[in-house]
């Protein structure tokens, strides 16, 4: 088989196909701070209450104080709530 484009650019045309195909399920998937569904020691950051002050140190599951971030979407399908002050 003759190939005008190198084995080299033919890899990078794909590269660059792959990395412009990512770009558009960044935007789509935006994460939201997601409060009620982070299980115990699973959560992103400091409890809204002022529980806690750091990622990690949620006690319990699905404490409404404390958030994972996660898509919009997948916040709903969790039972979570989206705090709009938060995201």
């Amino acid at each position: 088989m003759n190939s005008k484009l190198s084995r080299p650019a033919l890899v990078a045309a794909a590269l660059a196909g792959l990395a412009a195909s990512g770009i558009g399920s960044v935007h789509a998937e935006q994460k939201v701070q997601c409060f009620g569904i982070a299980k115990a020691g699973q959560n992103d950051c400091a409890s809204k209450t002022g529980v806690h002050g750091c990622a990690g140190e949620a006690k319990v599951d699905n404490d409404k104080g404390d958030f994972k971030n996660v898509s919009k979407q997948t916040c709903k399908k969790m039972g979570g709530a989206v705090d709009e002050k938060h995201s």
